[in-house]
Formats: C-alpha cells, structure tokens, sequence
C-alpha cells in the first residue's frame, strides 16, 4: 500500500478537539498558566531534553510559529498526560493550546513526516465525494467524517500507473486514520495533508445533516380562523385562539428549521416579518445579501411572530408595542449555537394591528476568526495593521459602516495580542462572542460604558476593547487609555479612515489627544468574492468606464477581468456568482507628516489634504483595494461599485 506508518492520535476538528481531549484525558483546564521565574534546575534540564527530542516543536521554535513560554506550559499539561499513562506527543498536546492556529502545526508536523499537501479544488471534491458516496458504507463515511479524513479523487500513481485513492485530512500522522483507511481494503491509497478549514468545508458541503424540520413544512396545513378582528374599536386578539394556533407543529416546525438552515447555510441574520398581503416572510443574510428563503400565508403572522417570541429568553409575548431583545440557544450538528433576538413593533397594511419586526442575529462561535491573515487584508494594510498592533500603547480604530465587518477584525487583532502576560479586557453590549483568556465586560441598565471605562483602570488593563465611541466623554476616556501605556481598540461609524479624524474632532477632542494617541486607523469593508468555480471571463470589459472607476492601463496589462457566472447548475455558490467575502480596508498610520496636519488643524479636519497625506505615507484605499481584486480576478465591476460607491 502507498502509506506511511505513522504514530501517535489527535481528534478531529476545531469545535471538537476539545471535547474529545477532555473525555481522552479528564484534563479540562488547558488555558495558559504563568511562567514562573523559580523553575528548578532539574525541571528545566527535563523540559529542554523533552523539546530537543520532539522534531516537530524544533521546527516550530526555528520558523517562530510558536513561543517558548508556550511550549512550556503545554510541556507541563504533557507531563500530568504521561503520568497518567497516556503516551502522546508533546507537539499534539501544543496544537490544543487555546492561543494558537493549530493548522501550522500540523501543517508542520506533515512536512516534516513527509506527507505531501493537497492540491485540489473544493468543488472539483465536492464533485467526487458525491459521485462515490455509493463506494463505501455508510458506517465507513460515518467514520471518516467523524476523523475528519475525506477521499478527494483518484489518480495514477507515477511510479506503478495503478490507480490509487487519494485522501486528505488535517492531521496525517494520526494512526486511527491509516486504520480507516486500511479497513476500506483499497488496493492502493495516498494519504495527503490539507488545512483543516478546507476539510471542515468540504464536509459541510457534503454531508450536511437533514434539516428534518423542512421535511414536515409540505404537510397539509389547513387556514385557521384565529377570531382576528381588523374592524376599528374591536378586540384585535383573540388570545384563546392564538395559544390554539402557536401549538399547531406545522409553525413550530417553521421556526425550527429556519434556525437550522440559518446555520447550514452559513446566513449571518435572520429576519422575520408580515407583509402587506398578511403573509410572514422569512429572510436570510448571506454573503451580505438579504434574500427571501420562504413565505408562509396558511397562518396568521401574528401566530408564528408568537412562536418565535415565545422561544426567546427575556422577550414577552403579549408586549406588542415594546422593543424587546433576547436570546436563543440551539444544539445544531452537534454544534451550540447562540441567536440574539431583537424585536420591533412596525406599522401594519391593516389598520389597527399589531404587527413586528424580528431580526435574529446567528452567533456561531466557529465562525469566529482567530487569525488576522484570515481577514483576507492585502499584503500591504495587513503589515501596516500588525505594525500597529504590536506597539505597547496607543489607539487602533475601526471604522466603517455596520455590517462591514468591524467586530469580526477587532477579535481577530485581539486574539493577536492575547498572552498569558497581557490582561486584555473588553467592554461590549452585547457580548457576542466568548473569548479564552480575555475578561469581558458587560454593558446593562446599571453599568454604562462611561462607568466600566472609569473601573477598568483600577483594573491593572494592557490591552482594552471598547465597542464602539459614540461621544465625547468615551472618546476622552478611550484616548486617555491609549495616552497612559494601555494598547486600546475601539470602532467608529464613519465612511473612510480621515473622517474618523473629522468625527473626533467634532466630539471635542483635543487635536493634540488624536494626533498622539492614536497608532492607525482602519477603514474597512467586505467585498464578495467571485465562485471560483463558474465565474468567467468578462468578453467586452468597458475600458472606459474602468478609467472612469481609476483603473490605469497599467492594471489592464496581462490581467483577464472576471464577471460571476451565476449558473444554477454550479453547486459552489448555489447560482449566485460569488461564493465568500473578504475584507478590503485602507489603513491610516499616524506617522509624524499625518500628526503634523493633524495638529496643525483649526476650526475643522481639512479630509483630502488628510487623505491626501495619508496616500503619500503609504496608505492603499478602499477603492484602489477594490481595483486591485478585480484585476486580480477575485470580485467583479459590480461589487466594487456597490461596496465603494465610485
């Protein structure tokens, strides 16, 4: 057989690596533990013996991947392991440690061994997993989709010309998957590495689990007469009626499976109200587009808009002319899932009724990104973001409209500085999403932003996360953060990175606060992405309406401009043309020619000569980000138009 013996075992995924190691080992508390100054001479000389004969974490040192202080407090959790009997190496107990990307390590941990990198399109695998589900048992994909070990294509070996089985997953040397593999009796197979994020991908595509709720929404619902009255001066609820119709499974089956295909198809929001006609529609935020998913007029909106609110922690049924916010929680895939409800009363087609709006936010904590490179920035405002965030004080501001991805970078940046050494505090309302090894704060009816920004400070902070500065005493308490050693985070709403200057400026902070206190600012957008897959070649681009755009002849030479191919045959991106997005942002670094301007400023924040100065020093804009996509084949004419206007 073509593979390699190999040792040693890991679990299978990011959300459940976790989980397993927990029930494998008893051991729960992996969170980093302080490096003490007083290790003993015997201690040290063991955990340097240890590093020295482990490869794996040789390389990892060498390349910088990873810190020695990491190392060591990994090395402790291996020691407790291996007294209690269980034999693993100390690079697999490393890739388990809450700072780090594991997919390095174990990408390093393949090289090393040997095993080659796939190389392989995702809808080109998605393509043959379907096509050779019927080549092995369902217990056999069952196993392998629960090792995360997937088979991508067959090919001829260069050596022998037979045909062989490739597989991939994200971490080769595991002897549980070659075990798999071999009780498949393939007569040949290749075991390859590929990122864990593509496997997760490709098992999403694939075998996602049947939203059974679906299924029963094609049974026969017959029309109910609730008692509704639309006649002026009449009860506009009959509420017997109601509680009869919120118990109907066929509503209850609605609300569910609207969750579940949120979560499958990876929608960011739901949203939920009645239209004119008396019909509830249900839509769904992909890829930042709003799109109708389905409409329901067998029943009364005010029965399902019940069964929604009835389902939401802290919201109540009966206050219809109230806004209310609550949460949801929901065991999908194996997966927690947390919802954050929000509901509006809104004016009615029929007069007199009560009638809602309801906006579910899905917080899936594995979308969450750890990792700014997975940010999608350009090479340049990815460098210039690092260089800022690794200074010891100072202010980095976000900004840009909602829904431009602003709180997804300041997780990512965060987790950039989070060490055992650093307390990172944070103050948001709400809390999304959950952090290891950062405290969060959160807002409520008795503490303000105002008053948790004044306790932080007898809080001994390096790091602090503001949500958001919405006027002048934030904006000064913000600053004075930055100003006192403290590295502090905050976002803005406004357009692009000098307006956020001209926005401070107009909340009455001193010119001399901004020009010093802040590092850079980051304007920021998502652009959608072309699919890969069915995107095509654009036949007749309009050169001169691209000049018009900014677009140089420069950047028509040797470039092919792309448009989406929209097919509804195309399995990647469902028809639509564009499959993902990625961040685009222009990054202002305050250096000493932008403080100048900035101090030298009156009455008001002069923007272009800002902008002007901001380009000189190096910065990219949002648009010349935009221009540098499509010319690059990744996003088209029409999503740089959309996303920044020009």
């Amino acid at each position: 057989m073509d593979h390699t013996q190999h040792v040693n075992r890991d679990t299978p995924s990011s959300s459940s690596r976790e989980t397993r190691y927990v029930q494998e080992t008893g051991f729960s508390d992996r969170g980093p533990t302080n490096i003490h100054a007083g290790v003993s001479e015997p201690e040290h000389l063991q955990f340097k013996s240890d590093t020295d004969r482990d490869r794996v974490i040789g390389r990892l040192l060498a390349k910088g991947i990873v810190q020695e202080h990491q190392v060591r407090d990994s090395w402790t959790e291996w020691q407790d392991l291996l007294k209690k009997g269980m034999k693993v190496p100390l690079w697999r107990v490393l890739a388990l440690h809450v700072d780090l990307d594991s997919q390095h390590i174990f990408a390093e941990a393949a090289q090393l061994y040997a095993f080659t990198e796939a190389d392989i399109d995702e809808n080109d695998a998605v393509i043959f997993l379907n096509d050779h589900k019927d080549d092995f048992l369902e217990a056999s994909w069952d196993e392998m989709v629960e090792h995360f070990v997937l088979p991508v294509s067959r090919e001829r070996d260069r050596s022998t010309r037979e045909l062989k089985w490739v597989f991939i997953t994200h971490d080769p040397t595991r002897p549980e998957v070659h075990q798999i593999i071999q009780r498949l009796r393939l007569r040949r197979f290749e075991l390859q590495f590929a990122p864990e994020t593509f496997v997760s991908a490709l098992i999403a595509e694939s075998f996602l689990s049947q939203n059974n709720f679906l299924e029963k929404l094609d049974e026969n619902a017959p029309a109910f007469d609730m008692g509704m009255s639309y006649d002026e001066g009449s009860q506009l609820v009959d509420e017997d009626a109601l509680e009869a119709e919120i118990n109907r499974s066929h509503l209850i089956n609605l609300f569910e499976g609207a969750l579940v295909e949120a979560v499958q198809r990876g929608a960011s929001d739901l949203h939920i109200y009645p239209n004119s006609e008396g019909a509830i529609q249900i839509h769904m935020r992909v890829d930042g587009e709003l799109d109708l998913w389905h409409e329901e007029d067998r029943f009364k909106p005010e029965a399902f808009l019940a069964v929604v609110k009835d389902n939401a922690m802290n919201v109540d049924r009966f206050d219809r002319d109230i806004a209310q916010d609550g949460f949801i929680q929901r065991w999908i895939d194996d997966v927690l899932i947390r919802f954050r409800v929000s509901v509006l009363p809104i004016a009615s087609a029929q007069q007199g009724v009560h009638a809602e709006s309801i906006v579910i936010r899905v917080l899936d904590d594995r979308k969450v990104l750890t990792d700014l490179r997975q940010i999608g920035l350009l090479d340049d405002a990815y460098a210039r973001f690092q260089e800022a965030i690794r200074q010891p004080h100072g202010m980095v501001i976000l900004t840009g409209p909602t829904g431009s991805g602003k709180s997804t970078t300041l997780v990512a940046a965060l987790h950039q500085v989070v060490t055992p050494k650093v307390n990172v505090l944070t103050v948001e309302d709400p809390v999304e999403y959950l952090m290891k090894g950062i405290r969060q704060i959160k807002l409520g009816p008795r503490l303000g932003l105002e008053g948790a920004l004044r306790a932080i400070l007898r809080h001994d902070p390096d790091v602090v996360m503001v949500g958001e500065m919405r006027d002048q005493k934030t904006a000064d308490l913000a600053i004075k953060l930055a100003n006192t050693g403290h590295l502090t985070f905050s976002t803005l709403h406004t357009n692009d990175a000098p307006s956020a200057v001209s926005r401070l400026f107009k909340m009455g902070v001193e010119p001399f606060l901004i020009a010093y206190a802040i590092n850079i600012v980051v304007a920021q957008r998502l652009i959608r992405m072309l699919c890969s897959t069915c995107r095509i070649p654009n036949p007749n681009p309009d050169f001169d309406f691209m000049r018009h755009l900014g677009f140089t002849d420069e950047d028509f030479y040797g470039a092919t401009i792309y448009q989406p191919g929209g097919t509804d045959k195309c399995k990647t991106c469902k028809g639509s043309g564009y499959k993902g997005r990625r961040a685009i942002a222009e990054t202002m670094l305050f250096t000493p020619k932008v403080r100048s301007m900035i101090m030298a400023s009156e009455d008001m924040v002069d923007e272009d000569a800002l902008r002007a100065c901001a380009v000189e020093e190096g910065m990219t804009t949002l648009q010349t980000a935009a221009r540098q996509l499509v010319t690059l084949g990744e996003t088209s004419l029409e999503e740089v138009i959309r996303v920044t206007g020009t």
